[in-house]
């Protein structure tokens, strides 16, 4: 990797670090975490105790919060958020890189096919009529595009991935390995017989700006209009998401998570991994919702949910430590019982009452 100035770091992220305290003309070749930076590296420390290890770092430079003030042996880069600026910082020593170029020939490409300039397309990519993909669109290999999809600049379909007919995906999109774009939704409806007759799905999905899909996804074309996936939205792998659901910009959705048809996800939620979230509801922005949970109601905006059914999350820690009690609990109520059951065969004992206000 070729040698980098801290003071051209502090101007490529400039917004992003702002200042080096130390010897600007210091150089960096590569990023590493705290504990393996060596004197070429640059890392960063973003906490109270990391912060007090800077002085024995063996590290090139260290990112570090702007009000940081301990003196330290090597050049610091003041940041706002030293973690989002170290990312930046990683994303330059170790851009992308893809093992392909150009349209490959052993590619199967439809009719009125349209891209853009240094689009890349790799061998046993199949594409079909009416596709078009944007500058530098990136199709690795076995990837299926359907008929008529659109692809937007600088989006990587990684080995193995199905966009299916008429679906419409951004610009900067990333979408993970065996994913499965555009699959019918889950929509049937029983004859007079008891069968399931299907209901045909006719919408698209849609995913917009700078969305990141992990491995394994499926995201289900609505039954009618879209299913969307607004600007910003981040799922892990393993993530199902039914016909219709919306899902607002910026949300993460974490591995295994389950999201029924025709629900709404607001800006800014956490959906924590295996959640499930029923249909048909609505999710306010800035929601949370823990790991394993079972969302049957509606979520207000800025609620913290965990637990099934889903309750405050205050209220769910309550009842955890109860369950842990639950054994002792009913051997203490198994004996109130028992004693109370003897007071009524004992005439000229206590009576109830005065035996419960004793208890």
């Amino acid at each position: 990797m070729k040698p980098v100035r801290l003071a051209d770091l502090v101007r490529i992220f400039s917004g992003h670090v702002d200042d080096v305290l130390g010897d600007p003309d210091k150089t960096v070749t590569c990023a590493m975490p705290f504990d393996q930076a060596g004197p070429e590296a640059v890392t960063f420390a973003d906490n109270a105790g990391m912060c007090r290890r800077v002085k024995d770092s063996r590290a090139g430079a260290v990112v570090v919060p702007r009000q940081f003030s301990d003196p330290a042996a090597m050049p610091v880069i003041l940041s706002d958020n030293p973690r989002l600026a170290f990312a930046r910082i990683m994303q330059h020593f170790y851009p992308e890189n893809h093992p392909f170029s150009g349209i490959s020939s052993r590619a199967a490409i439809g009719n009125d096919f349209v891209c853009g300039a240094g689009t890349a397309v790799a061998p046993l990519a199949f594409i079909g009529d009416g596709v078009k993909l944007g500058d530098r669109a990136v199709i690795y290999p076995q990837v299926f595009i359907g008929n008529n999809v659109s692809i937007g600049d600088d989006t990587v379909i990684l080995p193995n991935v199905s966009v299916l007919e008429n679906c419409v995906i951004g610009c900067r999109v990333i979408l993970g390995s065996g994913t499965v774009i555009g699959a019918d939704g889950f929509g049937f409806t029983p004859d007079e017989k008891g069968r399931h007759s299907k209901i045909p799905q006719t919408g698209i999905v849609q995913i917009d700006d700078d969305v990141e899909i992990g491995a394994s996804n499926t995201i289900d074309r609505a039954t009618f209009g879209r299913t969307l996936i607004r600007q910003g939205v981040k799922t892990d792998n393993h993530v199902h998401i039914g016909h219709n659901v919306t899902i607002g910009e910026h949300t993460i959705v974490v591995a295994q998570v389950g999201i029924a048809g025709s629900t709404t996800i607001g800006k800014n939620v956490v959906v924590a991994g295996q959640a499930g979230i029923g249909g048909h509801l609505t999710i306010g922005d800035n929601a949370v919702i823990g790991p394993q949970a079972g969302v049957v109601r509606n979520v207000a905006t800025g609620q913290t949910v965990s637990g099934t059914p889903e309750m405050p999350h205050g209220q769910w820690l309550r009842v955890q430590r109860i369950v842990s009690r639950l054994p002792e609990i009913k051997k203490q109520v198994a004996d109130l019982q028992r004693r109370l059951d003897s007071l009524e065969k004992d005439p000229g004992g206590k009576s109830k009452k005065d035996f419960l206000q004793d208890h």
